[in-house]
């Protein structure tokens, strides 16, 4: 137990540092310094910075996979809209704690390989779940396709606003990310418009807009 709240308190001591002060010059003695050990005691848990590095990136990973299974745990969103959101406000709630950290981790520290892997598994059970949604959609654009790009373009979205430093409404973001992906979703394919200017689902274009 000891060991286990000596080795979390070196890895909240290292997102600080390196939130305050950026990798390269978070060194593992202001991280020991900050957790309150000695740098041995810290070398006997992380052999380097770049395995407190790890750490951490593990930690956000593991964090963001389990956030949307309780959000799905939930029980399932009844219609479309709902269902964009929860994957959208998971991803925001994942990124949004640490903006600097965040900034850190995912655009000047290195980036193992184990780490990339962990990403790749964490947008595979993503895009598996957002697919599995919105598949009870009648009218939508279907097939796995679709759902890794609703899945990417939220992450890409939400990492450039978190890392941009500046003041961000999330709020508002959450509302422009939802009604663009169910735009994007509910929107006419290719042969679907009907002379009526109805696609096949039976709604105009007006109607697939969200209402604010």
């Amino acid at each position: 137990m000891r060991a286990t709240q000596t080795r979390q308190r070196i890895l909240e001591a290292s997102a600080q540092i390196f939130a305050e002060y950026g990798y390269a010059a978070g060194t593992t003695n202001r991280i020991a310094e900050r957790a309150g050990v000695s740098i041995g005691s810290l070398y006997q848990y992380f052999p380097n910075k770049d395995a407190v590095l790890r750490a951490l990136m593990d930690e956000h990973v593991e964090a963001g996979a389990a956030l949307l299974a309780e959000r799905l745990s939930g029980g399932l969103p009844a219609g479309l809209e709902e269902t964009v959101r929860l994957f959208v406000r998971a991803t925001i709630d994942n990124h949004r704690h640490n903006p600097r950290l965040h900034r850190v981790l995912f655009e000047e520290a290195p980036r193992a390989p184990e780490f990339l892997d962990r990403l790749r598994e964490l947008e595979r059970f993503s895009v598996a779940a957002a697919a599995q949604l919105l598949a009870r959609f009648p009218g939508i654009r279907p097939g796995k396709l679709t759902a890794q790009i609703v899945v990417a373009t939220i992450e890409s979205l939400v990492h450039r606003l978190v890392a941009s430093g500046e003041d961000v409404d999330f709020d508002d973001a959450e509302d422009e990310i939802v009604l663009m992906l169910t735009g994007y979703l509910a929107a006419p394919q290719p042969g679907d418009q009907t002379a009526s200017g109805r696609s096949k689902n039976g709604l105009t274009p007006d109607q697939h807009r969200i209402e604010h």
